[in-house]
């Protein structure tokens, strides 16, 4: 077979990822959920551990939505009514009018004029940066940004690129310096939570240094922030990191996969943008949008962050995350403050973090593992990810756990 040679080095390649303790691993399989009950969260069981129970500790889920009645009822509607899938791109046969609400929805829960969205938040970050990059225009970018607006950049072909240490404001108006009179344009983009630290960039200094440029550039200093792991989980409402740091950014990139639970991605900005990125972004005009049905579950989330219940939500949220992260310095491990509900416990070791990982799911944790080259050498950790679905009885039950680690 032509594939002979092939697969021999790949099958090599994986070999050395597995002896390094970089290697992800087979994926789990969920055979079955278990609704909360006696002050217990959702537990999960999982293909070839019989009835074994395990707790979700690596979720993106941060709102505990899924498994509402309310959210299925939202999306059982939207199936019954449109049916379970698009059928065609959107400029082709795809665009129904829960699409539109939804885009109008998000636009105005953060307070833009227009949204869209898209099959997912990568696609999303790829879909607006990749166009709006032309060959007169620098990119400037955190060192530790996420892997999808890497690879955005690396699809354009811009007159230059920066990298700023991360959060490092000082060197992000350096870059803006030395790229001022060498490009029209100038597209600084970050990531408002870092999915893997959980910590925040300072959205205010940054777009007050992008104000402060923007003359120097005859088509301006745009601020695109990736807020995918705030929005919903970060700030007194929800609104991410916006709201955190008091500031608003020119495009704000969003998830409805993660707090809001269902599937997608989507961008807000002026009604210039969008019209443009609804016309070029490929990951938009080539792919099929979420179906009718998530569109609806997804109407459904935003309505219950927004409810007073949702506030409690939030603060409960709020209230395990820092339940945790007390905990873990209390057991003598190394974290990363702050208030986001993804609580990084530093091993900075591969092959360690990998045997935590280990005895954590030997004890029905279901805990993931971030070694090079997700994240830097030296800063391996365990990225726990707090949801509004855990109970403090959760949170002692894995805490109890790490403190008996030996």
């Amino acid at each position: 077979m032509s594939l002979n040679k092939l697969n021999q080095a790949l099958a090599q390649q994986v070999k050395e990822l597995e002896e390094e303790g970089r290697a992800k691993g087979e994926e789990k399989v969920i055979t079955k959920v278990i609704k909360p009950k006696k002050g217990k969260g959702p537990r999960y069981l999982l293909e070839g551990f019989g009835n074994k129970e395990f707790i979700r500790m690596n979720s993106n889920s941060y709102l505990g939505l899924p498994l509402r009645k309310d959210m299925i009822k939202a999306e059982e509607k939207g199936a019954k009514e449109f049916g379970v899938g698009p059928g065609a791109v959107r400029f082709i046969n795809g665009t129904f009018k829960s699409h539109i609400e939804l885009e109008q929805k998000l636009a105005g829960f953060h307070g833009r004029e227009a949204g869209m969205i898209f099959s997912s938040a990568y696609a999303t970050s790829i879909g607006v940066i990749f166009p709006l990059t032309t060959k007169e225009t620098v990119l400037i970018s955190d060192e530790l940004n996420h892997n999808c607006i890497i690879n955005a950049m690396k699809l354009g072909k811009p007159v230059g690129k920066e990298i700023y240490g991360h959060n490092n404001m000082a060197g992000l108006e350096k870059a803006l310096e030395k790229s001022a009179g060498k490009a029209k344009r100038a597209l600084v983009i970050s990531d408002g939570i870092f999915s893997m630290r959980g910590d925040y960039a300072p959205l205010d200094k940054l777009t007050e240094i992008c104000e402060k440029y923007n003359d120097k550039f005859e088509e301006g200093v745009i601020s695109i922030v990736d807020d995918s792991h705030g929005v919903g989980a970060f700030g007194e409402t929800g609104r991410g990191t916006e709201e955190y740091t008091n500031a608003k950014v020119d495009i704000l990139v969003g998830t409805l996969g993660k707090a809001f639970g269902v599937n997608g991605g989507y961008v807000v900005s002026s009604p210039q943008v969008i019209k443009y990125l609804r016309e070029s972004a490929p990951t938009y005009v080539y792919s099929n949008p979420i179906t009718v049905s998530e569109t609806e579950a997804a109407k459904k989330a935003i309505d219950i962050l927004d409810s007073n219940e949702g506030k409690e939500i939030i603060n409960h949220l709020k209230e395990m995350t820092k339940r945790f992260e007390n905990g873990l310095k209390d057991a003598g491990y190394e974290t990363i403050e702050g208030d986001h509900p993804v609580v990084p416990l530093m091993v900075r070791d591969s092959k360690k973090t990998s045997k935590i990982v280990q005895y954590l799911n030997e004890n029905g944790i279901l805990a993931t593992g971030l070694n090079f080259p997700v994240v830097p050498k030296g800063d391996e950790e365990i990225r726990f990810q707090i949801s509004a679905a855990h109970t403090k009885e959760d949170v002692d039950f894995v805490l109890d756990v790490l403190k008996n680690y030996k």
